[in-house]
């Protein structure tokens, strides 16, 4: 059985003659615990070419200590990381299919092996308050790493040092600090590496110029943010090399940032993770639509075929999250109504329905998360960063591009926006269903060329968001409408009262045609937007 929690600590390194200061005079701390001594022994798994240590997520096997066993752990927030955790079990050298389940999504097909173990001799003393609670756990560890030969025939590497670890039990981030300052006075620095593993195994194996899950648990944000901030640091490092930026630099960065987002969702997923399917879906549709708006940047040949296959991976997904949606909708909707009008246990009907569903949702998903098909998408997509397949326009300036990008994105729109203009009823809601994902293109076309074109593109991305969602609250509208229907025949089916669900399904058909109103109203300043986007 898996268990997880979060892990809050800082780590120091220390000389040898280095002397622990004294604790017990810091506020809150009532009295330092005996020094209790432990051996410990770990073996860390990954693949050859390091996938998870570079993704800053650690695999390894723990014997010796309180918590001996196998440890995943992933990063959550600065300072911290999530750790999971499961019983040693009989397997040794290979990691148990449940302890890897987490980590498929940054794995890909590739399987691991060890690649380098810890001996450590750690001496703890616990920092406690006056009614005895653990408040921090101050470990003095000595370390063997030993990093195992890469390839047949070379030589083990063995690094030895001292490190000093605080972990926050039941105190808080004052104490943390006060501990970490009174270590810094002692003589211990802070240590540059952001775990044993990554010290044994070196810069060299460790490289970080791999999309990688942020530690921060974010790529300084996800989605859009993600395109934008690694945009933004190809166009600065061009600039530093003093060369021009192309517009093969800004989108290769635009695509690992999104396939870095792509992975924390991935596990979020996995590991239930409240947003999880969201956040992957959108990361695959703005992919798709990279990938799409700038087909002149990256091979067709190699890039069509990747769409393809994140539109399926957003098709399986799809029902986890729609339904989840609509109900979650409808059951606030329930809530609104004077109670005169809610005839018969609407709320538990919905509730029960959700339940049902995002039960069988996130069997599907998983599914498809585990599929070999998903697995060998991520590896393609990671061929496609490592060795790019450029288009004819991938070396021009980016400017040029992106603004041209983003000029071609308009015209999809318009065109999408006239053909709904011709309608009505329910082919008006289906045109503007396309209209929605052409706003959707336009918008993520212009988060990759916010750090070129500036200020014009930003605030096109915030004009074609506020699209976006009034037109998918019209498009929510669907979804919910084939609920109220559905789960009110279930109810009249059981003999109960149908009449509100009939009203649901009005207020929704309401709700489509006031959203509707709204994007016409928006959509002088968003097509105003684009051509002011184009220029820049």
């Amino acid at each position: 059985m898996s268990t997880s929690h979060v892990e809050v600590e800082r780590k120091f390194e220390a000389e040898e003659s280095f002397e622990l200061p004294d604790l017990a005079d810091l506020d809150g701390v009532a009295a330092v615990g005996e020094p209790e001594e432990q051996e410990l022994e770990a073996t860390y798994h990954d693949t050859p070419d390091l996938r998870l240590l570079r993704s800053r997520v650690t695999l390894r096997r723990r014997t010796g200590g309180s918590d001996a066993g196998w440890h995943v752990k992933l990063p959550a927030a600065a300072g911290a990381r999530r750790e999971l955790h499961q019983p040693l079990g009989r397997a040794a050298r290979t990691a148990p299919k449940a302890v890897v389940a987490p980590l498929l999504g940054l794995l890909g097909t590739a399987t691991t092996a060890p690649v380098a173990t810890l001996s450590t001799r750690r001496v703890v003393r616990r920092l406690q308050a006056e009614d005895g609670r653990v408040l921090a756990e101050v470990a003095d560890d000595t370390v063997r790493g030993t990093a195992l030969a890469a390839e047949p025939g070379e030589p083990a590497t063995v690094t030895t040092w001292r490190e000093i670890e605080v972990e926050l039990v039941d105190g808080d981030e004052a104490l943390l600090q006060a501990v970490g300052d009174r270590l810094v006075a002692a003589g211990a620095e802070v240590s540059a590496s952001p775990s044993k593993v990554a010290r044994v195994l070196g810069p060299a194996r460790a490289a970080e110029d791999v999309p990688a899950v942020p530690a921060d648990g974010g790529t300084g944000g996800t989605g859009g943010k993600a395109t934008k901030k690694a945009a933004k640091k190809a166009a600065r490092e061009a600039a530093d090399a003093g060369r021009q930026v192309t517009a093969g630099d800004v989108v290769l960065a635009a695509v690992a940032g999104q396939l870095a987002a792509l992975r924390e969702a991935d596990i979020a997923v996995r590991t239930g993770g409240p947003e999880g399917v969201h956040d992957l879906r959108v990361a695959c549709r703005r992919l798709r639509s990279i990938f799409a708006a700038y087909r002149t940047v990256l091979a067709r040949e190699v890039t069509d075929p990747l769409r393809d296959e994140l539109q399926w991976v957003g098709s399986e997904l799809s029902g986890a999250r729609d339904g989840e949606v609509a109900l979650e909708h409808l059951r606030a909707l329930v809530a609104e109504q004077p109670p005169e009008l809610v005839r018969g246990p609407v709320a538990a009907r919905l509730e029960q329905t959700e339940n049902r569903d995002h039960e069988a949702g996130e069997r599907r998903a998983l599914r498809a998360l585990t599929d070999r098909r998903y697995l060998r998408l991520l590896d393609e997509l990671d061929a496609l960063l490592a060795h790019p397949l450029h288009g004819e326009r991938a070396g021009e300036a980016a400017p040029v591009v992106l603004a041209d990008a983003v000029k071609r994105s308009g015209k999809r729109l318009r065109r999408a926006v006239h053909a709904a203009e011709d309608t009505t009823g329910e082919e008006r809601h289906h045109a503007l269903h396309e209209a929605r994902k052409a706003a959707k293109r336009v918008r993520y076309t212009a988060e990759v060329a916010v750090p070129v074109l500036g200020a014009a593109a930003e605030g096109l991305v915030a004009c074609a968001k506020e699209v976006q969602d009034v037109l998918g609250d019209a498009q929510d509208t669907v979804v919910t409408r084939e609920y109220a229907l559905r789960v009110g025949r279930e109810a009249a089916a059981a003999g109960e009262d149908a009449w509100t669900y009939g009203r649901l399904h009005a207020l929704e058909e309401a709700r489509a045609d006031a959203r509707e109103a709204h994007f016409w109203d928006l959509w002088p300043a968003l097509r105003s937007a684009v051509k002011a986007a184009a220029k820049a």
